[in-house]
């Protein structure tokens, strides 16, 4: 897969738009109802949220598809 360099200049709002989506939907989904007792269960927390939101998250923008899935067929087919 080719990766292509963003268009935006410095300091553009979009640049840094998926970042900020992930950041928020870990707050928000995750993150906003737990207290943790410990910095490695927190670590542990968004590791897990992590194998969530890359493995079995669908999103509309990959046709219903998980990343995790969409790489895999991707690499199916190109294999």
């Amino acid at each position: 897969m080719k990766m292509e360099q963003g268009m935006g200049r410095k300091g553009d709002c979009w640049d840094n738009s998926p970042t900020e989506r992930f950041f928020r939907s870990l707050k928000q989904e995750h993150l906003n109802y737990q207290k943790f007792r410990a910095k490695a269960a927190a670590k542990l927390s968004v590791i897990d949220y992590l194998a969530f939101y890359n493995g079995k998250r669908t999103r509309s923008k990959l046709g219903y598809q998980s990343p995790l899935e969409l790489e895999r067929s991707f690499y199916k087919k190109a294999g």
